[in-house]
């Protein structure tokens, strides 16, 4: 798949670049991030394929957004893009995903996900760093989202904010697919220069 392809060169540039910035080895990276070295070197190479985790442990590891990993050479003003143009970044074990679908330029980037989730299926978060606020708009379904171990319900029509800084979950509620929209508003300031 050429998307693919396309997407782990730009990874694999964009890791060794912020690498580079910070004045990290492959080591000590390594070590910070609790992803093995042969994976990184792999990931340098545009081989393997990291999953989600690995990709936010390395994006907060190396003080940047997940997206900034995974961005291209900037495009034209506006840019339209297809969820099917888009690789899941996360497969769960009963056909759920997550696409990140773009990511916003700008001082305070925002990301823009979809995600679909069955019932039952969930995907938990490590916290990000303070300044991360989440929202999830539930377009179809219904979703626990679990935050600092308190549940909440999101149903089909409504959206939730939260502070991502904490412990959070999501998981596909009800008895039908759970599709829908969540932004990542990263904080504006220094992590995002260079990039």
């Amino acid at each position: 798949m050429a998307e693919t392809a396309a997407t782990l060169r730009s990874v694999a540039h964009n890791v060794k670049a912020a690498r580079t910035r910070a004045g990290l080895s492959l080591d000590e990276l390594s070590r910070r991030a609790q992803v093995s070295k042969g994976a990184l070197v792999a990931l340098e190479k545009a081989q393997g394929n990291p999953n989600l985790a690995t990709l936010v442990r390395l994006a907060d590891t190396l003080g940047i957004s997940v997206s900034a990993l995974m961005q291209g050479p900037p495009q034209g003003r506006v840019r339209v893009v297809a969820a099917d143009a888009v690789a899941p970044l996360w497969t769960g074990e009963r056909g759920g995903e997550a696409r990140l679908m773009l990511t916003t330029s700008g001082p305070a980037p925002v990301e823009v996900w979809r995600w679909r989730l069955e019932p039952g299926e969930e995907y938990p978060s490590h916290p990000h760093q303070a300044g991360v606020v989440e929202t999830v708009s539930v377009t179809s379904g219904r979703m626990t989202l679990v935050v600092d171990g308190t549940e909440h319900t999101v149903d089909a029509g409504q959206t939730a904010t939260f502070d991502g800084d904490s412990p959070h979950t999501y998981r596909g509620a009800g008895t039908e697919t759970c599709h829908l929209i969540m932004t990542v508003h990263l904080p504006s300031g220094p992590r995002e220069s260079g990039s």
